[in-house]
């Protein structure tokens, strides 16, 4: 696999930073983001031996994409990959929910998203080359009480994955989503006993999700190995949905 840069949201823990790590061994030179902890994301810079780079961005910042693309393209070069992967979650029943907490979380989790592909299409459409994957929930499928905005923002996503890979498949842009089942990463760690076994009842793999399994689907998906692949959801669940 040739030398390309790829954008990865949430690079510092769980998910994200599996991503980062599997981009970097497989010879990418990789942009992340983070937003509160910058002794972490520059930990994660050193662990990659500079072959990732960190950017602080605030999902909600609707100013920020563009000049966060721009600062990513002077400094390593066209991005002809991006991965939205920067969540927030709060469970919270939805006559419990206010309009304020599911406005945070439709704006980081969708909105973020939405951003973030809008600004890095207008490259791709130039280059004639790109690949985003969103990373989905199994949420978006199956009902969780107490995720209703979490949820809601997560089916929008792979929504809209199958609008923009009608868009911009003429131009050889392949967009897709990775639909991830339960994961212990710190955003799950709140989550209790009882709670975790409700998830994961369902699993068929006795060993579960993990980040780098969630991690490994992504890859596949931005490489050429998934040529003809767009507008797809890949499920990464140990079985859940079977």
């Amino acid at each position: 696999m040739r030398e390309r840069t790829a954008l990865v949201t949430g690079g510092t823990r769980g998910i994200g930073r599996a991503i980062v790590e599997a981009l970097v061994a497989e010879g990418r030179t990789v942009a992340f983001t983070w937003r509160s902890d910058q002794a972490r994301a520059s930990e994660v810079e050193r662990s990659c031996g500079g072959r990732a780079v960190a950017f602080p961005m605030d999902l909600r910042d609707r100013s920020r994409p563009a000049s966060l693309v721009q600062e990513v393209e002077d400094r390593l070069g066209a991005i002809e990959a991006l991965v939205n992967s920067a969540a927030v979650q709060h469970s919270k029943l939805l006559a419990m929910t206010s309009d304020e907490l599911w406005d945070e979380v439709i704006d980081t989790n969708l909105g973020g998203a939405f951003r973030l592909c809008r600004e890095v299409v207008r490259s791709m459409t130039l280059q004639r080359r790109g690949v985003i994957v969103n990373l989905s929930s199994l949420s978006a499928r199956f009902g969780v009480a107490g995720h209703g905005a979490y949820a809601a923002s997560k089916a929008g996503l792979v929504a809209m994955t199958r609008c923009l890979a009608r868009e911009m498949g003429r131009r050889n842009v392949r967009v897709n989503a990775v639909l991830a089942g339960y994961v212990p990463t710190d955003m799950t760690s709140s989550l209790s006993d009882e709670v975790v076994e409700r998830l994961r009842a369902g699993e068929c793999l006795a060993a579960g999700t993990a980040p780098v399994d969630v991690a490994s689907a992504v890859t596949f998906l931005l490489s050429d190995r998934a040529a003809a692949i767009t507008g797809q959801t890949l499920i990464v669940d140990a079985g859940t949905s079977a």
